[in-house]
């Protein structure tokens, strides 16, 4: 089995502009203070400020501030009128068979950001989400409400651990990396490069695991509908109708609908590259 660097390596790690930014401020605030004690208030707030910056930025999932972020398909596969399915937290054994029905009866293809915890408990289907010509993509080993607040060396582990779990299971390093709940830290990148992995978010999404009627979802996501679309929904952590069937069972078939009506053609993640 290849590692994902020999598949297709992502290069060197280049920091985002706001991130050299960060690191030149705090080299000039040690500069500043060692010279003029009396300064160090105003150097502490800069530093508090830019902190904040930094903070925001990891809480805009479709931020590309804090490094590179896939929010769109690349505009040479946008132009061929293709759009990208996600489906994340999963693979869940109630919800996603009968995803995968859904999507072979309208010969669609999607890319499952799966949680290395599951993957593991779930090796047959998540064979079969592959087998039936999806790809799996890294949706950290836990998903952990608290991977944002995580240092380096514990975000490093998250991803490396659901890297070694779908690759052994399921026999395809993933090439994509999706954030639990999309945020993350200035870390992150750092990690991702080490991986050889890209930062992937959406264009929208149908806020599928609290919304629970079909009808606001489906808007959400198929309002402005176009070519290059990355749209996010949820296998794993759906959220229930009132008669308790999974919202995402219901939206997906008119979904494939509304993007079929506009003749546009659902791809991977990976065949973008």
């Amino acid at each position: 089995m290849k590692t994902s660097s020999e598949l297709d390596p992502v290069g060197h790690w280049h920091p985002s502009t706001l991130v050299q930014a960060s690191l030149a401020a705090h080299a000039a605030v040690v500069g500043v203070v060692a010279a003029r004690p009396s300064l160090w208030p105003f150097a502490a707030g800069g530093l508090l400020a830019n902190h904040a910056l930094l903070a925001a930025s990891g809480l805009w999932p479709r931020s590309s501030l804090l490094g590179p972020n896939w929010t769109r398909l690349p505009a040479p596969v946008a132009a061929e009128g293709k759009i990208a399915i996600t489906i994340d937290d999963g693979p869940d054994i109630e919800v996603t068979p009968r995803l995968l029905d859904i999507l072979e009866q309208y010969k669609a293809v999607a890319t499952f950001f799966c949680i290395g915890d599951r993957v593991a408990a779930q090796p047959a289907l998540a064979r079969d989400i592959a087998r039936r010509g999806h790809k799996i993509e890294n949706h950290s080993q836990r998903h952990s409400h608290y991977f944002s607040l995580l240092g380096p060396r514990a975000m490093a582990a998250e991803i490396a651990s659901a890297q070694e779990v779908i690759g052994t299971i399921v026999g395809e390093i993933p090439l994509f990396f999706r954030a639990p709940a999309g945020l993350r830290n200035p870390f992150l990148d750092l990690v991702l490069t080490r991986h050889a992995l890209r930062l992937a978010s959406w264009t929208r999404r149908g806020f599928d695991t609290i919304a629970k009627n079909p009808a606001t979802v489906l808007a959400r996501l198929a309002k402005g509908l176009s070519a290059g679309d990355i749209l996010l929904l949820h296998d794993g952590h759906a959220a229930r109708t009132i008669d308790g069937s999974p919202v995402v069972l219901e939206v997906l078939p008119a979904l494939l609908d509304k993007v079929l009506s506009q003749r546009l053609t659902p791809i991977t993640l990976r065949a973008a590259l």
